[in-house]
């Protein structure tokens, strides 16, 4: 395999559109966010190739991804994604709770008064 099918993870993330800037996939990559074929990556001069698998998190999200090729600019989004193969898991939707999630119970009375509560202290107190 030629050397220059190998590229630096903070520019292949960059022309992948992960980050929206090359400092920004450096430090994701530097703060241990980036996983190359179940590794982690520890610099940001760390090589990808095409066939690796990248692990990356994000903002509570999670993406696998296959590089397919190295990047040669960041250019639009149709470009980006041929970048490499999107292997996700797909996002749980917001509405679905787990089946055995216990919803959140508060006696009443207890936390934050009211406003209408919160009017009637101020008139006791003589703040109006």
């Amino acid at each position: 395999m030629a050397a220059r099918d190998r590229q630096r993870i903070d520019k292949w993330l960059f022309f992948a559109r992960a980050v929206k800037s090359r400092s920004l996939a450096a430090k994701l990559v530097v703060a241990g966010r980036v996983r190359i074929n179940r590794d982690k990556a520890s610099q940001a001069s760390d090589q990808v190739k095409p066939g690796d698998v990248l692990t990356i998190t994000l903002e509570r999200r999670i993406f696998v991804w296959k590089v397919l090729n190295s990047g040669v600019r960041r250019g639009p989004s149709e470009e980006a994604r041929t970048l490499y193969e999107d292997m996700s898991p797909p996002p749980v939707p917001k509405g679905d709770e787990p089946p055995d999630a216990i919803p959140a119970l508060r006696e009443a009375g207890s936390g934050r008064p009211t406003k209408r509560e919160r009017r009637q202290t101020d008139r006791l107190i003589g703040e109006d």
